[in-house]
Protein backbone atom coordinates (compact mmCIF):
# COMPACT_ATOMS: atom_id res chain seq x y z
CA UNK A 1 0.00 0.00 0.00
CA UNK A 2 1.61 3.70 -0.97
CA UNK A 3 2.31 6.03 1.35
CA UNK A 4 -0.54 8.32 -0.67
CA UNK A 5 -2.83 6.25 -0.60
CA UNK A 6 -2.87 5.56 3.12
CA UNK A 7 -2.67 9.71 3.57
CA UNK A 8 -5.80 9.70 1.57
CA UNK A 9 -7.58 6.99 3.98
CA UNK A 10 -6.14 8.44 7.21
CA UNK A 11 -7.84 12.16 5.76
CA UNK A 12 -11.42 10.51 5.43
CA UNK A 13 -11.38 9.29 8.99
CA UNK A 14 -10.63 12.34 9.78
CA UNK A 15 -13.22 14.29 7.97
CA UNK A 16 -15.99 11.59 8.92
CA UNK A 17 -14.86 12.23 12.86
CA UNK A 18 -15.09 15.38 12.30
CA UNK A 19 -18.53 15.86 10.45
CA UNK A 20 -19.93 13.38 13.16
CA UNK A 21 -18.65 15.74 15.55
CA UNK A 22 -20.02 19.08 14.17
CA UNK A 23 -23.73 17.61 13.03
CA UNK A 24 -23.92 15.99 16.71
CA UNK A 25 -22.44 19.05 18.74
CA UNK A 26 -25.19 21.00 16.56
CA UNK A 27 -27.94 18.70 16.83
CA UNK A 28 -27.52 18.13 20.53
CA UNK A 29 -27.58 22.11 20.94
CA UNK A 30 -30.58 22.67 19.10
CA UNK A 31 -32.54 19.68 20.82
CA UNK A 32 -31.42 19.72 24.13
CA UNK A 33 -31.13 23.49 24.28
CA UNK A 34 -27.70 22.93 26.22
CA UNK A 35 -24.45 25.02 26.20
CA UNK A 36 -22.31 24.51 23.53
CA UNK A 37 -19.54 22.87 25.58
CA UNK A 38 -22.13 20.18 26.90
CA UNK A 39 -23.20 19.64 23.17
CA UNK A 40 -19.58 19.24 22.44
CA UNK A 41 -18.57 16.77 25.21
CA UNK A 42 -22.26 14.99 24.44
CA UNK A 43 -21.37 14.66 20.89
CA UNK A 44 -17.55 13.39 21.50
CA UNK A 45 -18.75 10.78 23.72
CA UNK A 46 -21.34 9.76 21.60
CA UNK A 47 -19.58 9.33 18.70
CA UNK A 48 -16.23 7.79 19.82
CA UNK A 49 -18.39 5.00 21.92
CA UNK A 50 -17.11 6.20 25.37
CA UNK A 51 -20.61 6.10 27.18
CA UNK A 52 -23.25 8.54 28.28
CA UNK A 53 -23.08 10.36 31.23
CA UNK A 54 -27.11 10.95 31.01
CA UNK A 55 -29.78 10.14 28.42
CA UNK A 56 -30.39 12.82 26.40
CA UNK A 57 -34.35 14.33 26.74
CA UNK A 58 -36.52 14.06 23.99
CA UNK A 59 -37.16 11.96 21.04
CA UNK A 60 -35.15 14.06 18.39
CA UNK A 61 -31.84 13.59 21.02
CA UNK A 62 -32.41 10.00 21.48
CA UNK A 63 -32.59 9.47 16.95
CA UNK A 64 -29.75 11.67 17.22
CA UNK A 65 -27.41 9.82 19.74
CA UNK A 66 -28.65 6.07 17.66
CA UNK A 67 -27.08 7.89 14.64
CA UNK A 68 -24.20 9.40 16.04
CA UNK A 69 -23.00 6.00 17.92
CA UNK A 70 -23.90 3.71 14.66
CA UNK A 71 -21.74 6.83 12.70
CA UNK A 72 -18.84 5.75 14.83
CA UNK A 73 -19.42 2.66 15.19
CA UNK A 74 -18.31 2.65 11.37
CA UNK A 75 -15.78 4.95 11.19
CA UNK A 76 -13.80 2.83 14.33
CA UNK A 77 -14.57 0.25 12.12
CA UNK A 78 -13.22 1.34 8.75
CA UNK A 79 -10.22 2.49 10.90
CA UNK A 80 -9.42 -0.59 11.91
CA UNK A 81 -9.50 -2.43 8.66
CA UNK A 82 -7.32 0.49 7.25
CA UNK A 83 -4.39 -0.28 10.29
CA UNK A 84 -4.96 -4.02 9.67
CA UNK A 85 -4.35 -3.75 6.38
CA UNK A 86 -0.87 -1.42 6.73
CA UNK A 87 -0.02 -3.75 9.61
CA UNK A 88 -0.78 -6.61 6.84
CA UNK A 89 1.62 -4.73 4.33
CA UNK A 90 -1.44 -4.99 1.62
CA UNK A 91 -1.90 -8.71 1.87
CA UNK A 92 -5.35 -8.73 1.47
CA UNK A 93 -6.11 -6.09 -1.00
CA UNK A 94 -3.05 -8.03 -2.96
CA UNK A 95 -4.59 -11.12 -2.64
CA UNK A 96 -8.02 -10.26 -4.19
CA UNK A 97 -6.10 -8.11 -6.70
CA UNK A 98 -4.33 -11.14 -7.66
CA UNK A 99 -7.59 -12.94 -8.06
CA UNK A 100 -9.16 -10.92 -9.85
CA UNK A 101 -6.15 -10.90 -12.31
CA UNK A 102 -6.11 -14.94 -12.49
CA UNK A 103 -9.90 -14.79 -13.26
CA UNK A 104 -9.47 -12.42 -16.37
CA UNK A 105 -6.60 -14.34 -17.95
CA UNK A 106 -8.62 -17.25 -17.52
CA UNK A 107 -11.43 -15.79 -19.39
CA UNK A 108 -9.00 -14.69 -22.60
CA UNK A 109 -9.02 -16.75 -25.61
CA UNK A 110 -7.63 -15.19 -29.10
CA UNK A 111 -4.68 -12.85 -26.84
CA UNK A 112 -1.17 -12.90 -27.49
CA UNK A 113 1.63 -13.55 -25.00
CA UNK A 114 4.47 -10.70 -24.19
CA UNK A 115 7.35 -12.91 -22.74
CA UNK A 116 9.77 -10.15 -21.52
CA UNK A 117 8.40 -6.33 -20.62
CA UNK A 118 11.67 -4.26 -20.92
CA UNK A 119 12.13 -1.87 -23.68
CA UNK A 120 10.71 -3.72 -26.64
CA UNK A 121 8.28 -5.63 -24.65
CA UNK A 122 6.65 -2.65 -23.48
CA UNK A 123 6.65 -1.17 -27.53
CA UNK A 124 5.14 -4.23 -28.40
CA UNK A 125 2.38 -3.78 -25.72
CA UNK A 126 1.85 -0.42 -26.54
CA UNK A 127 0.73 -1.49 -30.26
CA UNK A 128 -1.48 -3.80 -28.99
CA UNK A 129 -3.49 -1.56 -26.70
CA UNK A 130 -3.57 1.18 -29.28
CA UNK A 131 -5.44 -2.14 -31.57
CA UNK A 132 -7.47 -3.07 -28.51
CA UNK A 133 -5.91 -6.36 -29.34
CA UNK A 134 -5.94 -8.34 -25.82
CA UNK A 135 -2.54 -9.59 -24.37
CA UNK A 136 -0.51 -10.95 -21.13
CA UNK A 137 2.41 -10.08 -20.16
CA UNK A 138 4.99 -13.00 -18.45
CA UNK A 139 8.32 -11.56 -16.57
CA UNK A 140 9.99 -11.88 -13.55
CA UNK A 141 11.61 -8.89 -12.95
CA UNK A 142 10.93 -5.87 -10.46
CA UNK A 143 11.06 -3.51 -12.79
CA UNK A 144 8.65 -5.44 -15.47
CA UNK A 145 6.06 -6.00 -12.84
CA UNK A 146 6.46 -2.61 -11.74
CA UNK A 147 5.65 -1.13 -15.46
CA UNK A 148 3.18 -3.68 -16.02
CA UNK A 149 1.15 -2.34 -12.93
CA UNK A 150 1.65 1.15 -13.74
CA UNK A 151 0.22 0.59 -17.22
CA UNK A 152 -2.64 -1.68 -15.44
CA UNK A 153 -1.53 -4.74 -17.87
CA UNK A 154 -2.61 -7.81 -16.86
CA UNK A 155 0.83 -9.70 -15.78
CA UNK A 156 1.95 -12.89 -14.80
CA UNK A 157 4.84 -13.10 -12.21
CA UNK A 158 6.89 -15.92 -13.57
CA UNK A 159 9.43 -17.63 -16.08
CA UNK A 160 8.80 -17.60 -19.62
CA UNK A 161 11.07 -21.07 -20.15
CA UNK A 162 8.55 -22.97 -17.71
CA UNK A 163 5.57 -24.59 -18.94
CA UNK A 164 3.92 -23.78 -15.85
CA UNK A 165 3.55 -20.10 -16.19
CA UNK A 166 3.06 -20.58 -20.00
CA UNK A 167 0.03 -22.15 -18.86
CA UNK A 168 -1.04 -19.53 -15.97
CA UNK A 169 -0.64 -17.00 -19.03
CA UNK A 170 -3.29 -19.08 -21.24
CA UNK A 171 -0.81 -20.57 -24.15
CA UNK A 172 -3.35 -23.02 -24.82
CA UNK A 173 -5.76 -20.29 -26.02
CA UNK A 174 -3.11 -18.09 -27.16
CA UNK A 175 -3.03 -16.38 -30.73
CA UNK A 176 0.39 -15.58 -30.59
CA UNK A 177 3.33 -15.37 -28.85
CA UNK A 178 6.08 -12.38 -28.67
CA UNK A 179 9.58 -13.75 -27.20
CA UNK A 180 10.99 -10.21 -26.74
CA UNK A 181 13.52 -10.81 -23.46
CA UNK A 182 16.85 -9.08 -23.68
CA UNK A 183 18.75 -12.53 -23.51
CA UNK A 184 18.91 -14.29 -26.88
CA UNK A 185 19.13 -17.57 -24.67
CA UNK A 186 15.98 -16.93 -22.81
CA UNK A 187 14.17 -15.83 -26.08
CA UNK A 188 15.54 -19.71 -27.24
CA UNK A 189 14.25 -21.22 -24.10
CA UNK A 190 10.85 -19.73 -24.26
CA UNK A 191 10.55 -20.42 -28.12
CA UNK A 192 11.31 -24.43 -27.53
CA UNK A 193 9.08 -24.45 -24.30
CA UNK A 194 5.71 -22.60 -26.81
CA UNK A 195 6.26 -24.38 -29.48
CA UNK A 196 6.49 -27.93 -27.48
CA UNK A 197 2.80 -26.91 -26.05
CA UNK A 198 1.31 -25.36 -28.99
CA UNK A 199 3.35 -26.37 -32.25
CA UNK A 200 0.65 -23.92 -34.48
CA UNK A 201 1.44 -21.08 -32.04
CA UNK A 202 2.72 -18.22 -34.00
CA UNK A 203 5.81 -16.99 -32.14
CA UNK A 204 7.80 -13.61 -32.83
CA UNK A 205 11.38 -13.56 -31.23
CA UNK A 206 13.75 -10.85 -30.98
CA UNK A 207 17.39 -11.84 -31.82
CA UNK A 208 20.40 -9.56 -31.49
CA UNK A 209 22.50 -10.90 -34.01
CA UNK A 210 21.83 -13.13 -37.44
CA UNK A 211 23.54 -16.40 -35.47
CA UNK A 212 21.02 -15.86 -32.67
CA UNK A 213 18.23 -15.29 -35.50
CA UNK A 214 19.10 -18.32 -37.11
CA UNK A 215 18.99 -20.64 -33.78
CA UNK A 216 15.43 -19.19 -33.24
CA UNK A 217 14.06 -20.17 -36.34
CA UNK A 218 15.32 -23.61 -36.19
CA UNK A 219 13.78 -23.62 -33.16
CA UNK A 220 10.39 -22.68 -34.43
CA UNK A 221 10.15 -19.36 -34.52
CA UNK A 222 7.64 -18.10 -37.32
CA UNK A 223 9.67 -14.95 -37.41
CA UNK A 224 12.54 -12.91 -35.62
CA UNK A 225 13.46 -9.62 -35.71
CA UNK A 226 16.82 -7.89 -35.16
CA UNK A 227 15.80 -4.33 -33.02
CA UNK A 228 19.39 -3.01 -33.97
CA UNK A 229 19.23 -3.99 -37.56
CA UNK A 230 16.02 -2.49 -38.04
CA UNK A 231 16.91 0.47 -36.52
CA UNK A 232 20.05 0.61 -38.78
CA UNK A 233 18.07 -0.15 -41.84
CA UNK A 234 15.35 2.81 -40.82
CA UNK A 235 17.72 5.32 -40.10
CA UNK A 236 19.51 4.86 -43.80
CA UNK A 237 16.00 4.71 -44.92
CA UNK A 238 15.28 8.20 -43.62
CA UNK A 239 18.23 10.23 -44.98
CA UNK A 240 18.04 7.97 -48.50
CA UNK A 241 13.92 8.29 -48.76
CA UNK A 242 12.56 10.00 -46.17
CA UNK A 243 8.88 10.51 -47.76
CA UNK A 244 8.85 6.44 -48.12
CA UNK A 245 10.27 5.86 -44.60
CA UNK A 246 7.50 8.09 -43.04
CA UNK A 247 4.78 6.61 -45.16
CA UNK A 248 5.29 3.42 -43.82
CA UNK A 249 5.92 4.79 -40.23
CA UNK A 250 2.50 5.97 -40.44
CA UNK A 251 0.67 2.61 -41.70
CA UNK A 252 3.15 0.57 -39.92
CA UNK A 253 1.46 1.89 -36.48
CA UNK A 254 -1.54 0.96 -34.46
CA UNK A 255 -1.35 4.74 -33.14
CA UNK A 256 -1.14 6.54 -36.71
CA UNK A 257 -4.28 7.88 -36.56
CA UNK A 258 -4.58 8.40 -40.55
CA UNK A 259 -3.59 5.71 -42.48
CA UNK A 260 -3.33 1.95 -40.91
CA UNK A 261 -2.12 -1.34 -43.01
CA UNK A 262 -4.37 -4.53 -42.59
CA UNK A 263 -4.24 -8.26 -43.25
CA UNK A 264 -8.06 -9.68 -44.17
CA UNK A 265 -8.76 -13.41 -45.05
CA UNK A 266 -11.05 -14.86 -46.87
CA UNK A 267 -12.49 -17.37 -44.67
CA UNK A 268 -15.04 -20.18 -44.98
CA UNK A 269 -18.31 -18.62 -45.18
CA UNK A 270 -17.43 -15.77 -46.63
CA UNK A 271 -20.21 -14.81 -49.49
CA UNK A 272 -18.07 -12.85 -50.89
CA UNK A 273 -15.57 -15.66 -52.25
CA UNK A 274 -14.78 -16.55 -55.45
CA UNK A 275 -15.20 -13.14 -56.64
CA UNK A 276 -12.43 -10.42 -58.48
CA UNK A 277 -11.52 -7.43 -57.19
CA UNK A 278 -13.04 -5.89 -60.08
CA UNK A 279 -16.37 -7.30 -59.20
CA UNK A 280 -16.28 -6.47 -55.40
CA UNK A 281 -15.78 -3.13 -56.16
CA UNK A 282 -12.84 -2.87 -53.16
CA UNK A 283 -11.65 0.88 -53.51
CA UNK A 284 -15.53 1.95 -54.50
CA UNK A 285 -17.45 -0.14 -51.44
CA UNK A 286 -14.74 0.51 -48.70
CA UNK A 287 -11.90 3.47 -49.69
CA UNK A 288 -9.07 1.24 -49.33
CA UNK A 289 -6.67 -0.06 -51.57
CA UNK A 290 -5.43 -3.42 -51.78
CA UNK A 291 -1.68 -3.38 -52.40
CA UNK A 292 -0.66 -6.78 -52.01
CA UNK A 293 -2.39 -10.27 -52.02
CA UNK A 294 -0.94 -13.42 -50.22
CA UNK A 295 -2.61 -16.63 -52.11
CA UNK A 296 -3.13 -19.77 -50.47
CA UNK A 297 0.20 -21.51 -51.16
CA UNK A 298 2.12 -18.74 -49.36
CA UNK A 299 3.45 -16.54 -52.55
CA UNK A 300 2.64 -13.12 -52.87
CA UNK A 301 1.28 -10.57 -55.16
CA UNK A 302 2.38 -7.40 -55.20
CA UNK A 303 0.19 -5.73 -57.79
CA UNK A 304 -2.50 -7.71 -58.02
CA UNK A 305 -4.64 -6.93 -60.83
CA UNK A 306 -8.44 -5.94 -60.60
CA UNK A 307 -9.41 -9.52 -62.05
CA UNK A 308 -7.34 -11.32 -59.66
CA UNK A 309 -9.38 -14.07 -57.90
CA UNK A 310 -10.40 -13.89 -54.24
CA UNK A 311 -10.50 -17.42 -52.81
CA UNK A 312 -10.93 -19.15 -49.37
CA UNK A 313 -7.69 -18.99 -47.79
CA UNK A 314 -6.29 -15.55 -49.61
CA UNK A 315 -5.19 -12.79 -47.59
CA UNK A 316 -5.22 -9.22 -49.19
CA UNK A 317 -2.87 -6.21 -47.39
CA UNK A 318 -5.14 -3.27 -47.62
CA UNK A 319 -4.33 0.09 -46.69
CA UNK A 320 -7.09 2.62 -45.45
CA UNK A 321 -8.29 5.10 -42.65
CA UNK A 322 -9.38 3.27 -39.76
CA UNK A 323 -12.82 3.43 -40.88
CA UNK A 324 -11.87 2.09 -44.04
CA UNK A 325 -10.43 -0.71 -43.13
CA UNK A 326 -13.52 -1.50 -40.70
CA UNK A 327 -15.18 -1.45 -43.79
CA UNK A 328 -12.82 -3.75 -45.96
CA UNK A 329 -13.14 -5.95 -43.27
CA UNK A 330 -16.74 -6.25 -42.70
CA UNK A 331 -17.00 -7.18 -46.72
CA UNK A 332 -14.89 -10.05 -46.22
CA UNK A 333 -16.61 -11.59 -43.03
CA UNK A 334 -18.64 -14.27 -43.00
CA UNK A 335 -22.26 -13.74 -42.79
CA UNK A 336 -22.50 -14.35 -38.80
CA UNK A 337 -19.35 -12.13 -38.19
CA UNK A 338 -20.46 -9.20 -40.50
CA UNK A 339 -21.20 -5.64 -37.76
CA UNK A 340 -24.42 -4.44 -37.35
Amino acid sequence: MSASFRLRQGLRILVAFVAALTAGTVGFHALTHEGWLSSVYRAVVTTTLTGLDTVPTGDGALVLTIVLVLAGLAIIAYAGAVIVEGIAGGVLTGALTERRRVRAIDRLSDHYIICGYGRVGRRVAEEFRHAAAAYVVLDRSEAAIAAANERGDLLVHGDATDDTDLLRAGIERARGLVAAADSDVDNLYVVLSAKASRPELTIVARASDRAAEQKLLRAGADRVVLPYATAGVVMANLVLRPQVTAFLDTVMTAVGPDLQLAEVEVQNGCPVAGRTIRELRIRHETGAIVIALRKRDGSFDTTPEPDSLLEVGDVLIGVGAPDEILRLEDLFASDGARAV
